[in-house]
């Protein structure tokens, strides 16, 4: 596939989104579609190791967290304006992932170890943090409200949804071109057979290791994001188990190791959330009872995600038109 016919389709959905403050300007709607961004990111991040390298991951709290951490600590702490402290953010996301990644890949931790370690780091982070009178303890960083561009925060929605949307278009379009580089095919290679890989010549610990590097740096963005719009972070938000969880599942329920399956699948969740807070109120937990159930069925009947069903429900009934033509 050419390079213009593999990106005009991203450019065209980006284009579609980025029109939804000319037809509504609901802050309901808007703050909905903003969030589901945010997961969208935050899957992309984990897209990127667990869907194309094979490297599941139940822990990218830790580098959601630490994105949301420096953002705001950097200019709380420091004074640093908040673009600056948002790019520098990305970056020591970046560097956490390279240092988890290098412990766990040069250690041999591979499937299950490799998810168990990535858990238990996003915890002791919570804890550390949690602890910690420099983070501020549970009571969490607060930013000061100042709603000026300048210092990326903006006095309507509509402008927090442009951003994000542009920052979830750059995690599509990098996916997408990752998918057509030679890191992509490395990827994919040590997801389906590590030790072949290898015996090929591929660089599977620098593989990994870049993998990991970009995977959290995409995820510390989501989390740098989400301070910037919320002015809020405290250790629970930042390093607990619910954004790991939605982080995996957004891709997996949209489409394992495609460009467009995290955005599918936050969108599906995000609708899923809206649903069950319909029927069921506030009950307790009853989101993610709902979400265990969703992802069961997902992993039971459509392996591929909402877009494999979509793609051989497309062939089927294809085929079906093949067999009535003359």
């Amino acid at each position: 596939m050419s390079a213009p016919r593999a990106f005009a389709p991203i450019l065209m959905i980006l284009a579609l989104g980025a029109a939804l403050p000319f037809v509504t300007s609901s802050n309901i709607i808007l703050n909905g579609m903003v969030t589901t961004l945010i997961v969208a990111l935050a899957g992309y991040g984990w897209n990127l190791l667990g869907g194309y390298g094979g490297q599941f991951s139940f822990g990218h709290a830790a580098f959601f967290g630490t994105g949301a951490y420096a953002c705001a600590l950097l200019q709380q702490r420091c004074g640093v304006n908040a673009w600056v402290a948002f790019a520098s953010a990305i970056t020591i996301g970046g560097g956490v992932g390279f240092i988890i990644g290098y412990l766990s890949f040069r250690s041999g931790l591979r499937g299950s170890y490799f998810a168990l370690v990535t858990l238990a780091f996003a915890e002791v982070f919570r804890i550390v943090v949690n602890a910690s009178s420099f983070f501020n303890g549970a009571a969490g960083v607060l930013l000061e409200l100042d709603a000026r561009p300048g210092n990326f925060q903006f006095a309507s929605r509509a402008a927090y949804y442009e951003v994000a949307l542009g920052l979830v278009g750059v995690a599509l379009l990098s996916t997408r071109a990752l998918e057509r580089s030679r890191l992509g095919a490395y990827l994919v290679a040590v997801r389906e057979n590590e030790n072949a890989a290898k015996a090929l010549g591929v660089d599977t610990l620098k593989t990994k290791l870049q993998a990991i590097s970009l995977s959290a740096a995409f995820t510390a963005a989501a989390g740098a994001f989400y301070v910037q719009y919320f002015l809020f972070i405290n250790p629970e938000l930042g390093f607990g188990a619910s954004i790991s969880i939605e982080a995996l599942l957004a891709p997996i329920i949209g489409g394992l190791g495609t460009a467009f399956g995290p955005l599918v699948g936050a969108v599906a969740l995000h609708e899923l959330g809206e649903l069950t807070q319909w029927l069921l109120g506030s009950l307790p937990g009853a989101d993610m009872a709902l979400f265990g159930v969703f992802l069961v069925l997902i992993i039971a009947f459509a392996r591929g995600g909402i877009l494999g069903l979509l793609s051989r429900l497309g062939r089927g009934v294809h085929g079906m038109a093949g067999e009535v033509m003359p």
